[in-house]
């Protein structure tokens, strides 16, 4: 994907946030067209995000879960995927707990497929919702530094963010234990820190990371308290920041761990704004992929 092809993302989700505000939070753009969320992997907030996306353009959109489908039955995912395919289906977005698994759908099927997080891979629409929202708050994209700080190691939403950001002319900063950081941070292409406190004061976004406790075989750190002591973004933390930055998180929030309450809840913490845009984003992306008509005409 190039700079170009964000910001038409980008560009295009502008046009869908003011549907959220309507009283009629429909547009005709995709009538008739079947999309299937395939969530082989435990998901709330994602998998509701793309489903509202998905109805809210008129799309039939179809819920399958691991618990659900033949994968239980240990059909392969490749056979899962053109099982699918013939039923002609026109996108499908799939979760799943090994990286590359959009990768195999998408060689196995006609239909178009969107990555909804893959392992510790990527993520790749919650990276350009994430854009969408500093873009909104901040004017900008080029330019700005962000830190991104926490379970670097088992992110999925730092393995897209932090090209996404390279891409559109931001700086980035990891920023996490070494216990937490992948064993070569330096092919990120991010600068790095071991100190929270050190990088803050020169960062137009605090991006914290959730401690993804179920992708590691043992606590990566003596305890929460001390994670937090040294690495939880708390109001004295806060107030060590630019006036003007935001504090994002993809969620679900530890609240007292990478966030304490008082952040979380602040004017400056932009999270619900975050969640808000993945519809925007996730719309757009359908509706892109799927030559849906003219977003205009269709208000």
């Amino acid at each position: 994907m190039t700079a170009e092809d964000i910001a038409k993302i980008l560009d295009t989700a502008e046009s869908f946030i003011e549907v959220s505000e309507r009283t009629i939070k429909k547009l005709p753009t995709l009538r008739g067209r079947t999309i299937i969320n395939l969530f082989l992997e435990p998901s709330t907030r994602t998998r509701t995000s793309f489903e509202i996306a998905a109805k809210r353009l008129s799309a039939d959109a179809i819920n399958m879960t691991g618990s659900a489908s033949a994968t239980v039955k240990g059909e392969s995912l490749r056979d899962t995927a053109k099982t699918l395919s013939a039923m002609a289906c026109d996108l499908v977005v799939v979760r799943h707990a090994y990286a590359g698994a959009a990768q195999i759908l998408a060689e196995c099927m006609d239909s178009h497929v969107v990555n909804g997080g893959d392992g510790k891979h990527q993520h790749p629409t919650q990276a350009l919702l994430d854009l969408f929202t500093m873009r909104t708050h901040l004017g900008r994209l080029a330019g700005l530094k962000v830190g991104i700080i926490g379970d670097i190691a088992h992110s999925r939403v730092a393995g897209s963010l932090i090209p996404a950001l390279r891409l559109m002319g931001a700086s980035v900063v990891v920023v996490a234990p070494p216990t937490l950081m992948p064993s070569r941070p330096d092919v990120l292409g991010a600068e790095v820190s071991y100190s929270l406190d050190e990088v803050l004061p020169d960062l137009d976004v605090a991006y914290m990371l959730r401690i993804q406790s179920e992708r590691s075989d043992r606590m990566p750190f003596p305890s929460l308290r001390e994670y937090a002591r040294f690495y939880g973004l708390n109001s004295a933390r806060l107030a060590s920041m630019k006036p003007e930055a935001i504090v994002m998180h993809p969620g679900p929030i530890n609240r007292g761990v990478e966030i304490s309450s008082a952040v979380a809840d602040s004017p400056r913490a932009v999270i619900l704004d975050q969640v808000t845009a993945g519809v925007a984003v996730r719309m757009a992306v359908m509706y892109l992929l799927l030559g849906g008509v003219d977003v205009e005409s269709a208000s």
